[in-house]
């Protein structure tokens, strides 16, 4: 299956430096980059505003997480392939990225060459993983195995994410259109799951585990 012509991407990362040096790694080839953006809202506009061949997507982005965006892109944008670009390299994070819609994972500490050869790869619609991450990942995915499992829901990691922002149980919920006491509950069985007795204890776990950066 041959690239489309000059091929349509968005770029997602919430560091400019990074999307400058794949916006220009890019360009060198016969791919526009149409788009920037610097949260996770601000993809997902751009996306449902642009309908690209390709979204580059880093996973730990502010506001909408890499997972919350590939939910929503692919519903959007069924057209749009997504790769995620990321320096986590958690089974588990790929794992919920590749059931959420993404094609492909290359960690930030791959080379160029392996950034384009997904590029190539996610834009002819195969998979593409770069060779330090999990091939049997894949494979399970693939043949619809049940894969790593969580201790937290999906929800709740939306949650978490944004609880470790600093946002409030009120903005939480506006964020994710749930009511307070939705998220409440969902701050609740945090608790009780990852054995944390404040929200310090759920920042150190949503950093640690790559939900958001330090």
């Amino acid at each position: 299956m041959s690239l489309p012509p000059l091929s349509r991407i968005v770029l997602a990362d919430d560091h400019e430096a990074i999307r400058l040096g794949v916006r220009r790694l890019l360009e060198r080839t016969d791919r526009k980059v149409i788009a920037e953006a610097a949260d996770g809202e601000e993809a997902l506009d751009q996306v449902e505003r642009e309908r690209p061949d390709l979204l580059i997507l880093d996973y730990a982005i502010p506001i909408l997480n890499g997972l919350q965006v590939c939910k929503r892109a692919t519903e959007v944008s069924p057209s749009t392939q997504i790769l995620i670009y990321s320096m986590h390299d958690r089974e588990e994070t790929q794992m919920h990225l590749l059931r959420a819609g993404a094609r492909g994972y290359v960690l930030k500490s791959d080379p160029a060459e392996t950034l384009l050869a997904a590029v190539d790869a996610v834009l002819r619609r195969k998979f593409y993983f770069s060779s330090t991450l999990s091939h049997r990942l894949l494979e399970d995915f693939l043949n619809n195995r049940s894969g790593p499992k969580s201790a937290i829901t999906d929800r709740e990691r939306e949650v978490l994410q944004l609880i470790a922002e600093g946002l409030t149980n009120r903005r939480v919920g506006d964020n994710l259109g749930i009511s307070v006491k939705t998220v409440e509950t969902h701050r609740a069985a945090l608790m009780t799951k990852l054995d944390a007795h404040s929200t310090a204890d759920l920042v150190r776990y949503a950093v640690r585990n790559g939900i958001v950066e330090a």
